[in-house]
């Protein structure tokens, strides 16, 4: 079976949300700003973080198909579809109001930058490229779990029932998309030279204080999308 261009242009959207993140446009960034760009790493880093996500999202497709295999007709149960409404709705009201805690006025105290205390190990005197791989992995590790739209894209994947050599297909090309505004950002500061330092400085400084905007507008989305899929199982409306 193959995707449908809504499917593809929906999982392309995603991975452009994805690309956003700390792991692959913030410390990305901060490499850009080193004093003398150092492109073999900078590639290594990026290599680091889309291989990991390559092989948990195959991983994931994977076993989401292995469990829709050996479950046929759980989606017909009709309490799940409930449960999907229920669970739609809720990122739906998240993604546009945002964090509950907010509406009280007991807003989340802003964290520390998680940027900020990893630019010394990327662009330090110790910087080598076993530590840029371990920066890779371990942004990419803490961040993975939390990145609804990687998640969303799963699970549009997992769902178009495709050959396992389509789904590697599909979810390295999610990565590469993933990855490609830094690419495009390497690009520039390699011709502009200093000259984008402020402009990227700024940027960072943006990306990392709006980040939680983004996984809102994620939230809400998914959310739409599976009050949709419910609705359309059971029959409402």
């Amino acid at each position: 079976m193959s995707m449908s261009a809504i499917a593809l242009l929906g999982l392309a959207g995603l991975a452009l949300v994805d690309s956003t993140s700390i792991g692959t446009l913030v410390l990305p960034i901060v490499l850009l700003l080193a004093p003398r760009v150092h492109v073999g790493r900078f590639l290594v880093y990026l290599a680091t973080v889309a291989g990991f996500y390559a092989l948990v999202g195959l991983g994931l497709v994977t076993g989401a198909g292995w469990l829709l295999d050996s479950g046929a007709g759980l989606g017909e149960v009709r309490a799940l579809r409930w449960a999907e409404l229920v669970i739609g709705g809720t990122l739906l009201v998240l993604g546009i109001f945002g964090d509950p805690r907010g509406w009280f006025g007991r807003a989340r105290a802003a964290a520390p930058s998680r940027a900020g205390r990893w630019h010394e190990r990327l662009v330090g005197p110790h910087a080598s490229y076993r530590v840029v791989v371990g920066v890779g992995l371990l942004a990419a590790l803490v961040e993975v779990g939390s990145m609804l739209p990687f998640l969303a894209g799963v699970g549009i994947i997992s769902s178009a029932d495709l050959p396992f050599a389509g789904e590697v297909v599909v979810v390295a090309a999610y990565v590469v998309v993933m990855v490609l505004p830094a690419l495009v950002l390497l690009g520039a500061r390699l011709l502009a030279g200093r000259r984008l330092d402020t402009p990227l400085a700024r940027l960072s400084g943006w990306i990392d204080r709006h980040l939680g905007n983004a996984g809102y507008w994620a939230a809400a989305i998914v959310g739409l999308l599976l009050l949709q899929d419910a609705r359309v199982a059971l029959g409402l409306g």
